[in-house]
């Protein structure tokens, strides 16, 4: 039995990758998946909401463009996705990729071959955007005047 936490990381790796290294990852894994849409690929909106302060009361901020799909595998596993944006082709083929994760066939070949090295992608931004903020980050601090 798969852990939801895991299944959450697998699905949030997919969310978050770019079409076109999801494709090649998945073209390299040679898998051929028979499936039919449960809910054909739609595009629609969901509402985005904050907190003032990081933890002060919520506000709607907005809202965000989001694509879902969902397939059924011939072999019974239903698979899901949930993309910021408007790409059909991907959530499709996350939401293939999700259903066949959850097959004991195609489980560790498809984490070694695909989510692995999008999740190395997805750190490797993550800290060259961290040490591109860095570089402008400016520290303030308080100089105590000798007159108190």
């Amino acid at each position: 039995m798969i852990a939801v936490s895991e299944r959450a990381s697998w699905m949030s790796t997919l969310a978050q990758s770019q079409q076109s290294e999801l494709e090649q990852l998945w073209h390299s894994t040679k898998i051929e998946a028979s499936y039919q849409m449960v809910r054909q690929t739609e595009i629609g909106l969901a509402q985005v909401r904050a907190r003032m302060g990081g933890s002060g009361r919520e506000f709607n901020m907005g809202d965000a463009t989001i694509t879902r799909a969902v397939v059924k595998l011939d072999s019974g596993e239903m698979g899901y996705s949930y993309l910021r944006g408007r790409n059909k082709a991907q959530a499709e083929l996350a939401a293939v990729i999700d259903g066949l994760l959850q097959t004991q066939s195609h489980h560790e070949q498809l984490m070694r071959m695909v989510i692995e090295p999008l999740a190395a992608m997805k750190k490797e931004q993550q800290q060259l955007r961290a040490k591109e903020v860095a570089t402008s980050k400016v520290d303030f601090f308080t100089m105590v005047r000798g007159e108190d």
